[in-house]
């Protein structure tokens, strides 16, 4: 019997992300935590709206994830004296470190994923989760 693509995508993602979560926690950290230090690094986003929707988390996930972080000492976030105000955030040293930790788990996770994959396929399997999605869009 076939099984339905989306079961099938849906497993897939299960043990890939299953195995993901291993591997960061592993190294002392979480998909989540990987994706803030990446977000607040690049410091590409402004608000933590645009970092909430960057990651696909309500603002409220992302603020309980900052608090943690901060209080674990891995990010630090100030008020900037302008207009209007914001939140500023930076990555401390001890950030750095478990940064530095993940993204060698994260680049061994993708070396591994990609292995068995020709470079067109990889191409393919890249652009699938957007033309997925847009077919359950509303």
């Amino acid at each position: 019997m076939n099984l339905p693509i989306g079961l099938r995508v849906a497993r897939a993602a299960r043990v890939i992300t299953q195995a993901f979560d291993r591997a960061l926690a592993q190294a002392g950290g979480s998909a989540a935590v990987w994706q803030v230090l990446v977000l607040v690094r690049s410091r590409q986003w402004g608000t933590q709206s645009e970092m909430a929707e960057a990651m696909g988390v309500t603002a409220a996930t992302l603020t309980h994830h900052l608090n943690a972080m901060e209080a674990q000492g891995l990010v630090r976030r100030w008020r900037e004296a302008r207009e209007p105000a914001r939140t500023a955030r930076g990555v401390t040293a001890e950030g750095i470190a478990l940064f530095d930790r993940l993204r060698d788990v994260v680049s061994a996770n993708d070396r591994r994923l990609r292995s068995g994959l020709t470079d067109d396929e990889v191409e393919q399997l890249a652009a699938l989760p957007d033309r997925l999605r847009a077919g359950v869009a509303p």
